[in-house]
């Protein structure tokens, strides 16, 4: 799941991880949410970390961030409550996409695992997935 701007203006994003604040204003063009299946593909490409398969981890990473200038985003629990506040949304539009449905002109996004979702994940035997996104990491 992710927020981008909609305009030529930085978005102003407030971060809160089960109810408590934690970035009070991420200055940015976007900020990223990525499970573990996800991660290695626009979060690695945004500077964020691959998580291996299996992880009960959520990666949560800025995207061309401004303010906090040194914060690089954080590896969260599974089991986190995310939540997205736009600031100043009237000016600042954002936009939200999760699974390639998007949402625009949102004002806030809570974000958190569904434990009731299952899917079945299709690899080649003889081409682990596992290992090639271990390899990824020492390209």
């Amino acid at each position: 799941m992710f927020l981008l701007r909609q305009t030529n203006q930085a978005a102003h994003i407030r971060i809160l991880v089960n109810d408590t604040v934690k970035v009070e204003d991420l200055v940015c063009d976007g900020v990223l949410l990525s499970t573990a299946a996800g991660s290695t593909a626009y979060n690695f490409s945004v500077r964020g970390p691959i998580l291996p398969l299996g992880t009960d981890a959520l990666a949560l990473t800025p995207i061309s961030p401004f303010r906090p200038r040194r914060w690089n985003g954080a590896i969260l629990p599974n089991s986190a409550r995310v939540r997205f506040e736009i600031l100043d949304h009237y000016k600042r539009s954002v936009s939200a996409t999760a699974d390639a449905y998007e949402v625009r002109d949102v004002v806030s996004v809570d974000a958190y695992e569904d434990k009731n979702v299952a899917l079945k994940l299709l690899f080649d035997p003889d081409h682990s997935l596992e290992e090639r996104i271990l390899n990824e990491q020492f390209l």
